[in-house]
């Protein structure tokens, strides 16, 4: 699990284009990590926008964004060209990543067994150090967007 004052857990997962995004990639910016429960999946459109709204400020302070979810890079570019998102949706299918910062959800749905991630926002500080965490009770619950954002920007 990645609480607060935790190095954040280190991960490869693949992008769109199925190219290998490391944690490491982004040393010395400040990440916030997205998990979301799929894509087109109503709330989960518009938390992706919330953010790529944000973008213009979330990069004057040199901050990234990377949503995390069970769903396919083919899946995840279409919903990304679909919302125009500049931001990274990597695939977590064998759900390492999801499980090592737990923000596993199961049976999103109603659908029994099924492990997806929950919608859970970590902001991890410039040396690596997870300095916020926030876990929905239940994937249809949306985080405070301008609260997360100036956290980030503020670290």
């Amino acid at each position: 699990m990645a609480n607060i004052g935790d190095a954040a857990p280190s991960f490869t997962l693949k992008n769109t284009a199925k190219e290998d995004v490391n944690l490491a990639d982004y040393a010395g910016k400040t990440v916030i990590l997205v998990f979301y429960p799929g894509a087109f999946t109503g709330v989960c459109d518009k938390e992706m926008c919330a953010f790529q709204d944000n973008m213009a400020k979330l990069n004057e302070a040199n901050t990234a964004v990377l949503g995390i979810s069970v769903d396919s890079p083919w899946a995840n570019a279409e919903f990304a060209r679909k919302y125009n998102l500049e931001f990274d949706l990597l695939s977590d299918l064998d759900r390492e990543v999801v499980n090592s910062y737990d923000a596993a959800f199961v049976g999103l749905g109603g659908i029994e067994g099924y492990v997806c991630a929950n919608r859970v926002v970590i902001v991890i500080d410039k040396n690596g150090v997870v300095q916020h965490r926030w876990v929905a009770e239940n994937p249809g619950v949306e985080p405070d967007y301008d609260a997360v954002v100036a956290f980030a920007s503020s670290i």
